[in-house]
């Protein structure tokens, strides 16, 4: 059997790329993890790359097994974070750069409902290996066998492991609202906000909504999630965010309508929403720069 050529390796990027994002809830972690995978594939001789029987199977492997001890580490990391961690946001058109002239075809996430923000959210939620075997089985299709090879467990105990984060999804209770609902919704939370309507806002509010803002200690951002309808109503109107002259547009976000704040030309904050029903119950902010360079071209 020769050797794989480059174009049949290279064509696995994208896989690699869905795969580490919804594995890590980061865009520029997942890029740092295919591009290591990458590296472990030519750091091998030639005859090494021939044994291989599966090149895309290795490449999965290598790359999940990166994504899990990163999971590991991220748990400490996190605990050192300032103010809430929320997943880096993907932008409409899912391109970035990564160090070419233009944003490549092939680094592009395919959005659909396990990259929406409620659902990474819930994923974040999960142990390491619940993450691993939830994404590898449920969202990828790999069976459990070869799921237990990469998480280091047997196939009954990934079984287990799946059947948890399957639990974890369930009680989160996800919603499901049509997209027009949804669209609808957002553009008019958008007007009731330019228009300082706490009373518009509220009733756009489910009574238990929660609004979180991730500013990782670079930029000012609340510390804590903000609960309830009439206080996330008041804190969104009390924003100085048009004092400032800051424009305030409808995008999509991870797949779903949202919110995007520029100065500029620089986005400096990315909202996505989580819509149940008529209402908004969930609001997430992101406003840490490191996590928003995709969306400044």
């Amino acid at each position: 059997m020769g050797e794989p050529g480059l174009s049949a390796i290279m064509s696995e990027r994208r896989q690699l790329i869905n795969l580490a994002y919804r594995l890590l809830g980061s865009l520029a972690d997942a890029e740092d993890v295919v591009q290591e995978t990458y590296a472990r594939w030519y750091a091998m001789t030639g005859p090494e790359r021939e044994a291989i029987d599966n090149p895309p199977a290795w490449l999965t492997k290598v790359a999940s097994r990166i994504c899990l001890d990163l999971l590991r580490s991220a748990r400490a990391r996190r605990e050192r974070y300032v103010g809430e961690w929320i997943p880096e946001p993907l932008p409409e058109s899912s391109e970035w750069h990564t160090g070419q002239t233009g944003p490549d075809p092939a680094d592009r996430v395919t959005l659909d409902e396990s990259v929406n923000m409620a659902f990474l959210v819930v994923l974040d939620s999960m142990t390491p290996a619940e993450r691993v075997a939830f994404i590898l089985h449920d969202v990828f299709r790999y069976p459990f066998p070869e799921v237990a090879e990469i998480v280091g467990r047997t196939p009954a105990a990934c079984r287990q492991l799946a059947s948890s984060a399957r639990r974890r999804i369930q009680d989160a209770e996800l919603p499901s609202a049509p997209s027009a609902r949804r669209a609808q919704l957002i553009q008019q939370f958008k007007q009731a906000w330019e228009a300082t309507d706490i009373a518009a806002l509220v009733s756009l509010l489910d009574p238990d909504v929660t609004a979180v803002a991730d500013g990782g200690g670079v930029v000012t951002a609340a510390l804590e999630p903000v609960r309830g309808g009439a206080e996330v109503a008041r804190y969104f109107a009390e924003l100085p965010v048009f004092r400032l002259g800051r424009t305030l547009l409808e995008r999509t976000v991870n797949g779903q309508p949202g919110l995007v704040i520029q100065f500029e030309g620089v986005t400096e904050t990315v909202i996505a929403f989580d819509v149940d029903g008529d209402h908004i119950r969930n609001i997430w902010a992101i406003r840490n720069p490191e996590k928003l360079q995709p969306w400044t071209r």
